[in-house]
């Protein structure tokens, strides 16, 4: 069987490591990458050679982003990569593809899937976003697709009461806890050495996105958090670029210019890649900003998160996360809290809802016991109620 793998962000790459390498070992399995989006970008970091760099061959690679994060650029990008895997489609013929999450050039992926009537199998369907138009393109590719692996018990109801059929739905929890599991995380003192910084009493992952479907500028968003972040004292901020996102450059050239002008506390960072990120969550006090790892991801390093605005809107959540508005004085109160004792004994006990890092194993089971000429066509599941 070709699985086909399509990625287009460091981030989702990261995510998706642990079931590429069990494909890739699998006998029965023909491993093939399709990388594109911002992997290929060097404005992000050119990251499709990390995924070289850790063994992987990349079976096609697909040009789509266009250095334009306006409504028309980003739609212009979404066509052209409609182009770019009808030809990889073609040249490849997968027997599956897989997808994770809601990014527009994975909607362009589905899309073209459809039409050459390649099964999709998706990974966190059902779940809500409600800050980012993000979150109706997570349901588009539901309903594209004919195998569904979510991250929690709800979020697999959710896809059913979308008309998916109950058994091609299976409850797998996030997969990127997996790499908890299978990576030797980093100490301090080693990260501080590979990334040229010295850790301050109190440290901070910074990752902040834009809110597409706010009306609200981004600029006053994101300077509301730089206010707030410039009365701490004795830390340090790691900074994140934002994704290839509507306005995200707006965003950047932010972060650029704050670590410019604040070279002893703040420093930023293309791309960190899996190890050193989830090394450098595990070693912070908080992670801050509007990113969906440190919902998912952070409460199993475990770290407290300051979650700000509405672009994680909806999720479910640990009680290590604390929620706060795009407000310089409320952002204030969210950094007190977290380096208080008690909420930080709290953050220590914390359950992440998300599961305990074996989501690609289950999801080896499933594809390896299901056969694909069932999955070609698709019944859609009516709920009955009384």
């Amino acid at each position: 069987m070709n699985i086909c793998i399509a990625t287009g962000t460091r981030a989702e790459y990261g995510l998706l490591k642990p079931l590429i390498e069990k494909i890739k070992a699998e006998s029965d399995f023909t491993l093939q990458l399709l990388v594109t989006g911002a992997h290929l970008s060097p404005e992000f970091g050119l990251t499709y050679k990390q995924i070289e760099t850790d063994g992987y061959s990349i079976d096609t690679k697909v040009e789509m982003l266009l250095s334009s994060d306006t409504p028309e650029g980003i739609t212009k990008s979404m066509g052209l990569g409609i182009i770019g895997y009808a030809d990889a489609f073609k040249r490849l013929n997968p027997d599956l593809l897989v997808i994770l999450g809601d990014r527009y050039e994975m909607l362009s992926v589905a899309s073209t899937a459809l039409i050459y009537r390649i099964p999709i199998a998706h990974i966190h369907g059902g779940e809500l976003t409600e800050g980012a138009y993000d979150d109706a393109i997570r349901h588009a590719i539901t309903k594209m697709s004919s195998l569904h692996f979510t991250s929690t018990e709800a979020y697999r109801k959710r896809v059913i009461q979308l008309g998916e059929q109950p058994d091609r739905v299976f409850n797998v929890g996030a997969i990127g806890l997996d790499n908890f599991r299978s990576l030797k995380l980093l100490s301090k003192s080693e990260l501080e050495k590979d990334l040229s910084i010295k850790f301050c009493k109190f440290n901070y992952l910074v990752g902040f996105h834009p809110e597409t479907l706010s009306n609200s500028s981004i600029e006053e968003q994101f300077n509301e958090l730089l206010q707030a972040i410039d009365v701490q004292q004795d830390s340090l901020f790691i900074f994140t670029k934002a994704n290839a996102d509507t306005n995200g450059r707006i965003i950047n050239h932010m972060i650029e210019t704050y670590v410019e002008n604040n070279p002893g506390n703040a420093v930023l960072f293309d791309s960190l890649g899996t190890l050193r990120y989830l090394s450098v969550m595990k070693g912070v006090t908080a992670v801050i900003g509007n990113s969906s790892s440190g919902i998912l991801e952070a409460p199993s390093a475990p770290t407290a998160t300051i979650n700000i605005g509405d672009r994680q809107k909806g999720r479910i959540q640990a009680h290590s996360i604390i929620n706060c508005k795009t407000d310089k004085g409320v952002i204030i109160n969210a950094f007190n809290k977290v380096k208080g004792k008690e909420f930080r004994q709290l953050v220590d006990k914390v359950i992440n809802p998300y599961g305990n890092g074996n989501a690609s194993s289950q999801i080896m089971e499933v594809l390896k016991n299901t056969s694909l000429d069932k999955l070609r066509l698709k019944k859609f599941y009516d709920i009955e109620y009384d």
